[in-house]
């Protein structure tokens, strides 16, 4: 195993072993000092994206259950406004609506007491479809300070290898790493494993307190060579389970453009890794970089598989938001395998339609289940649920051919007629492996379903333009101007201007359907 030097004097890496390093990764180059270009010819066309089918409206008579696993993941966003900002469209397998709707914070209260979220609903008109109504679901966990979080054991895991080599990838990895590093105690640790050939560990685990020598290492990281991204996984869990802190925040950082070419490398076999690693207890963080090769359909599997989260990061403004002002969120997890499960009343829903995670979708049996994964939630996070909802009164009529139901027409409970659905979910403790339950129901109100919310408008303008991008079959009415005209009544506090920039890019990509 080749490490950096440890001698707490020199905070820089010895020549002699950084060389020694730089061969065992099967990075060669003639001049140490000058910076290694990327090997690897970046065409756009490279690019992968897991395919993704709309969902379907159901009907509640035969479906009244929907079941599925929580998501907090916000790549997608970032990734489309990259394709915006380059004055591209994005390929439809790119657009994860969810993914997108919850890239912004809302309006969510946060729990008052022990549980880990807080829930807020909604229901408002559908403004892609008068006809129908959307149902809003907010989830919000509580926020963390900085100060009071668990000590942490972070392995950052980063590609080295020649598909790295542009200022978009390495060189922004080490400017977003660097932020991340500003923000470690005394007894948080830190280690470094670099992959490109193969593995190497580039930093011991090393207190936070000694920030230049772990930014030292970080800026002295050159790419090229190939990518052995299963061998890098190994190696860094490994570290990471060696220095396990108990009732701590142990947690790998993978940072890549997803291109593994060497070893284990296809997603199946990544699956399989990732599943058997995540049983250590550690958890997993995976943020993509840069653009022409990228392997979004890799990291989603592994961010899934792996007790993770995913970002994607495009510029040190992104880095900024992921490790400053959302810190607790992206490195904290407070609730672990968060499931949904939504029973709706018949009384006033006739077909539902999710809007989004479609990858996260679960059987109803699932739910009770603890040995299914689901997803992961941090300190402070918000995450939101919308649902079309065709309303009872709006449903086509349909002939009987067979005789009235004795039982299940007449007995049918009068005490839950005010209940518009009842939510239920179940997720686990970070250190733990026993669910926890918590239900609440939705009242119906109908004299709020006709006035729209800032929570509502942004979360349904989101999506909107999600459906715009991926050429949804069930947009009725709705263009990027609808889009726009949504976006502008938004009156919530903007504090780090996230929403003036999707404004923004609204603009951007009117610019480009109508050129």
């Amino acid at each position: 195993m080749i490490a950096a030097n440890k001698t707490t004097s020199d905070l820089t890496i010895k020549n002699s072993s950084l060389s020694h390093l730089k061969a065992k990764l099967g990075i060669h180059n003639k001049n140490t000092n000058k910076k290694i270009k990327s090997t690897n010819e970046v065409r756009p066309t490279y690019e992968s994206y897991a395919k993704q089918t709309e969902n379907d409206f159901k009907d509640v008579d035969h479906h009244p259950l929907s079941t599925f696993s929580l998501d907090v993941d916000r790549a997608s966003y970032t990734n489309v406004k990259r394709f915006i900002e380059n004055g591209q469209q994005p390929p439809e397998d790119a657009v994860r609506i969810e993914e997108m709707v919850n890239y912004f914070d809302y309006l969510y209260k946060e729990p008052t007491d022990d549980k880990p979220f807080e829930t807020y609903t909604e229901i408002g008109p559908c403004p892609w479809n008068k006809d129908h109504e959307l149902l809003l679901i907010g989830t919000k966990t509580k926020s963390i300070i900085a100060k009071n979080l668990p000590p942490a054991n972070l392995v950052f895991l980063i590609d080295v290898s020649g598909s790295m080599g542009t200022p978009n990838k390495l060189t922004l990895v080490k400017e977003s790493l660097n932020l991340l590093v500003d923000q470690m105690r005394e007894q948080d640790l830190i280690s470094i494993v670099v992959y490109a050939g193969s593995s190497g560990l580039a930093l011991p685990p090393t207190s936070g307190k000694e920030k230049t020598k772990i930014k030292n290492t970080i800026n002295l990281l050159e790419s090229g060579g190939s990518t052995a991204g299963g061998a890098g996984i190994e190696l860094a869990y490994k570290t990471a389970i060696e220095n396990f802190k108990t009732n701590g925040n142990n947690r790998v950082i993978l940072a890549t453009d997803g291109d593994f070419n060497v070893g284990i490398s296809n997603e199946n076999d990544l699956e399989r890794l990732i599943e058997d690693k995540r049983k250590s207890g550690v958890f997993l963080t995976c943020l993509g970089f840069g653009m022409g090769n990228y392997k979004d359909s890799k990291l989603e599997i592994l961010a899934d598989k792996g007790n993770g989260q995913y970002a994607y990061i495009n510029d040190i403004k992104e880095a900024k938001k992921l490790f400053i002002h959302e810190f607790g969120g992206t490195l904290y997890t407070v609730a672990k395998d968060v499931k949904t499960q939504i029973e709706f009343n018949p009384k006033y829903v006739a077909s539902y339609r999710l809007i989004g995670y479609e990858n996260r979708l679960l059987n109803d049996e699932d739910f009770k289940d603890d040995t299914k994964d689901a997803g992961e939630i941090g300190a402070g996070h918000c995450v939101t649920i919308l649902y079309e909802i065709i309303n009872s009164k709006n449903k086509i009529p349909q002939e009987r051919k067979i005789d009235p139901l004795k039982y299940q027409s007449s007995n049918k409970s009068t005490s839950f007629d005010n209940e518009y659905a009842l939510i239920k979910y179940r997720y686990k403790k970070p250190n733990e492996n026993k669910s926890l339950e918590l239900v609440k129901p939705i009242i119906y109100d109908q004299s709020k379903t006709s006035s729209i919310t800032d929570n509502m408008l942004l979360s349904s303008s989101v999506a909107m333009f999600g459906m715009i991008l991926n050429h949804s079959k069930h947009l009725k009415h709705g263009s990027i101007k609808s889009v726009i005209s949504l976006a502008n009544q938004i009156k919530m506090n903007d504090e780090y201007n996230y929403i003036e920039e999707y404004k923004t890019l609204l603009q951007a990509y009117q610019s480009i359907v109508t050129r």
